[in-house]
């Protein structure tokens, strides 16, 4: 019971791997703080959580808002007094050539993904260095190797590894833990909604979702991780080999990755 009564906040937490993390770090005891930006959603995740016995608090904020992000670690701290664990888990995805992406969606995708991680930080920094705490970047495979119509997706993460790399070496001294979490591909709805070259949702997965790592998985990772203070964890067998294969033979990798990816349903790059 490592966690008993630690403060967590986790971003996004109204589904996917978000929710999966709520009910992790709950059923050892934390009190976890969910946010996202659909109150009715909020609720229901809160329902849930207090059924299963867990002590939780909902905030409405979108990551991608700089004041909303600062209000939940106000909000947070008035409501338990501390922050303990920050888990930046938000983000979207979106697929689409770049040659036919609208900007706004490139910008939509890094604000959600990297700037919302880096607004939250910034807001409990204080709380997890005065608590010697913990930091979670959930950030993706895509934070290592780039693929192919996910130019914003792949571009947000790979800064959030460079960020929370950086970060890690400035707190190291002060007790402070980062973990970089990069699953590979995760049952969730992220490709579901994930925004279109217009900024559109996809609506359909091109994937098969049941043959993927469950989100629950992912979170119980993440936890372990949390609680051994690892420096970071890389997700999937598959996640595993290409993260390898990227360091070793990138050029070999830059045709696998094609393939593979042509191969979803309807690709824009056939």
């Amino acid at each position: 019971m490592k966690l008993k009564d630690k403060v967590v906040i986790i971003t996004g937490a109204t589904s996917g791997i978000g929710k999966a993390c709520a009910f992790a770090f709950g059923s050892v005891g934390a009190k976890v703080v969910i946010t996202g930006r659909s109150q009715p959603k909020i609720d229901n995740t809160l329902v849930q959580l207090q059924k299963a016995g867990i002590e939780c608090l909902g905030l409405l904020a979108d990551a991608a808002s700089q004041e909303d992000n600062e209000r939940v670690a106000k909000d947070a701290v008035a409501h338990y007094g501390k922050i303990d664990i920050l888990v930046n888990n938000a983000g979207i995805s979106m697929r689409a050539l770049f040659r036919d992406l609208d900007m706004k969606v490139f910008h939509q995708v890094m604000n959600t993904n990297f700037w919302g991680a880096v607004y939250l930080t910034k807001a409990c920094l204080p709380e997890v260095v005065a608590n010697k705490g913990s930091i979670v970047a959930v950030s993706s495979i895509n934070g290592f190797r780039g693929t192919p119509a996910r130019t914003a997706y792949t571009a947000s993460k790979f800064a959030m590894n460079g960020f929370f790399e950086s970060l890690r070496t400035e707190v190291m001294k002060l007790g402070v833990h980062v973990l970089v979490a990069c699953p590979g591909f995760t049952e969730s709805n992220i490709r579901n909604i994930a925004l279109t070259a217009d900024g559109s949702s996809q609506k359909e997965s091109p994937r098969d979702e049941g043959k993927m790592m469950s989100s629950e998985e992912v979170a119980q990772a993440i936890l372990m991780a949390t609680l051994k203070r690892k420096r970071d964890i890389v997700l999937t067998s598959q996640g595993k080999l290409a993260h390898f294969l990227n360091k070793w033979v990138p050029g070999i990798m830059d045709g696998i990755v094609y393939n593979h990816m042509a191969k979803e349903k309807d690709s824009p790059f056939k």
